[in-house]
């Protein structure tokens, strides 16, 4: 077992228990879901319904892992959850799909100025993507995150950083506005020296 898949298997077995009160337990499923590779098996757990997110969850995360694009949608959903621990999972599982829609889904997710406070791990997963959607999608985020006082600074350090990673010349306009920024003057001036 890899350590995503420990994490992710850690973190759900409380709700794989029903503890705190939980109705959705089910631990010989959980049991069950961790030991199959029957991948037709965890398929049907995507949409089967009254299943609890938990097991939807980590169905999709191991058929992600595996390159198996029945999951695409689940993990789509799960990467712009308002739980950043459910996000973390899925992106490490939409990196490792193969599908070629998840740039597309990433890009979309990251620049919606309505799901800003979500759009950290969209923007995590773009990087690693390096697709071509990949840089205009990080400027327009960050663009609309400038303002000293905007809340998500987090969501444009990453940013920052990821057009750093990527060295595209385009991003030389954001990344210098971005110098005027408290919380992003470093990283900033930093991405800007490895720009072609």
């Amino acid at each position: 077992m890899d350590e995503e898949l420990r994490s992710l298997v850690d973190r759900v077995r409380g709700e794989a228990q029903g503890s705190a009160g939980q109705s959705a337990g089910d631990p010989v499923a959980y049991e069950r879901l961790i030991a199959t590779e029957d991948r037709d098996e965890l398929a049907r757990v995507l949409t089967e319904t009254e299943r609890p997110l938990w097991a939807r969850e980590l169905a999709a995360f191991r058929l992600g892992c595996a390159g198996d694009r029945r999951a695409f949608e689940t993990l789509v959903l799960l990467l712009n959850h308002r739980d950043p621990e459910r996000c973390v999972s899925a992106a490490h599982a939409l990196a490792r799909l193969g599908d070629p829609r998840t740039a597309r889904a990433a890009a979309a997710l990251a620049t919606n100025t309505l799901r800003t406070a979500y759009a950290l791990h969209p923007v995590r997963l773009l990087t690693e993507l390096r697709a071509p959607e990949t840089v205009p999608a990080l400027i327009t985020t960050l663009r609309g995150l400038l303002a000293p006082q905007d809340p998500h600074w987090r969501v444009a350090l990453a940013c920052v950083e990821g057009l750093g990673q990527l060295r595209d010349a385009r991003a030389r306009p954001v990344l210098e506005a971005a110098l005027d920024h408290p919380r992003l003057s470093a990283a900033a001036s930093a991405a800007l020296s490895r720009l072609a």
